[in-house]
């Protein structure tokens, strides 16, 4: 069955309430055996099998301005920016991110249509308003390029307790390697995870804001429209009634996402297994840890397990030259450790996509990343080609 013909009988069973059968990928409930990237994790129930298929069609459904688009938007569909190689993987958009940092304080500028500023506008508004696009508001200090990262295993990222994070903080370095990692803590006290700055405790609110941010879509969380500086939306710009998901829509979505397996990786060869003896030699371990233990979860799979996501979720500092935005508490040299898993499905690195390699990405680490930055470039030819090949597999 071709990828077009199965998406058609998921989108007709959300509508129709219809039952769709089985995918020739996943398999029935309980069944396990190795999952391709885009599979849901195995033995899953049949209502979390049900919760997956319809969540993939929502994800995939290319949104109008009449069924709720905009009228500010990034994408017209969540798989518009996460389809490489596989839906929910990454994609090769940029989009531009705005706040203010004053004296250690941080304004995300909420209030005037920040951070995430849109690229696109409905015709309606855009005729309306004469531009074709959000202006960055006057009162930021700084922008930031965003490229559109992989949510394959964001799921098991969500599993892993806070406590789990925590315990991995050493903000003042008392061990003295050099590393001083903290967690992004939000004002209600909860610790980020999501985001390129930890600025998102859960994978249910990130899924909720990418709707509301990238295409406008309003969501029982989200009710608020984005707009220009709070300006009032003309009557008749915005006619799909509100909220344009509804709370069964966002509950699907965000079983889609949290179901989707991490990739598989590709290590095999003595030089890979050479090279993940180097990653942990050089100090790049401390930051990117390898493996997180999630906790308990109603779905099987994600819970009390591990996961090979070679991050902390803290934030480090990376020095001056990568610097941009801030984000709750997360300064503008501050950065949550970047997953590794997926990276070898992307074409850019780093948060802007700038580094047009690994290696370049490498080069590019300072603050609390240069030690082991000089440690791998101090390596022998050969054995800096074993790392970046384990890397690249990851």
């Amino acid at each position: 069955m071709s990828h077009r013909s199965r998406f058609s009988i998921l989108l007709f069973a959300i509508v129709t309430g219809c039952e769709p059968l089985a995918s020739p990928r996943t398999g029935p409930a309980g069944e396990g055996g190795p999952r391709a990237a885009g599979d849901p994790p195995p033995l899953l129930t049949a209502s979390q099998q049900h919760g997956f298929r319809q969540g993939s069609a929502l994800f995939q459904t290319t949104f109008t301005p009449a069924t709720g688009l905009g009228p500010l938007f990034n994408a017209r569909s969540c798989a518009e920016c996460h389809e490489d190689p596989v839906v929910g993987g990454v994609g090769d958009e940029v989009e531009t991110h705005a706040t203010a940092y004053h004296g250690g304080v941080c304004d995300d500028l909420g209030r005037i249509g920040g951070p995430v500023i849109q690229d696109s506008m409905t015709p309606a508004l855009a005729q309306f308003l004469g531009i074709e696009k959000e202006p960055v508001p006057i009162e930021a200090t700084a922008i930031a390029r965003r490229t559109t990262p992989s949510l394959l295993g964001f799921g098991l990222l969500d599993a892993v307790p806070e406590a789990a994070i925590v315990a991995l903080a050493d903000p003042d370095d008392r061990n003295g390697d050099g590393i001083s990692g903290r967690p992004n803590q939000l004002p209600d006290g909860r610790i980020g995870r999501f985001g390129r700055k930890a600025q998102i405790a859960t994978l249910r609110e990130f899924t909720s804001g990418a709707f509301i941010n990238e295409m406008g879509i309003t969501s029982p969380p989200e009710p608020n429209e984005q707009t220009i500086r709070d300006t009032p939306l003309p009557a008749g710009v915005d006619p799909a009634p509100e909220p344009e998901l509804g709370q069964a829509g966002l509950d699907a979505t965000d079983a889609f996402v949290k179901l989707l397996a991490p990739p598989p990786p590709t290590l095999s060869s003595f030089a890979e297994l050479q090279g993940r003896r180097l990653f942990a030699s050089v100090g790049c371990t401390g930051c990117h840890v390898p493996v997180l233990r999630t906790g308990a979860s109603p779905v099987r799979a994600l819970s009390n397990t591990t996961v090979s996501a070679y991050t902390d979720l803290l934030l480090h500092d990376m020095g001056l030259e990568l610097a941009d935005i801030c984000l709750g508490q997360a300064e503008p040299a501050e950065f949550r450790t970047e997953p590794l898993m997926g990276v070898q499905y992307k074409k850019a690195f780093l948060h802007d996509g700038r580094a047009p390699s690994i290696e370049a990405a490498i080069q590019l680490h300072a603050g609390e990343a240069a030690g082991a930055r000089d440690r791998v470039l101090a390596l022998s030819p050969q054995e800096r080609a074993a790392l970046l090949r384990f890397v690249s597999g990851l």
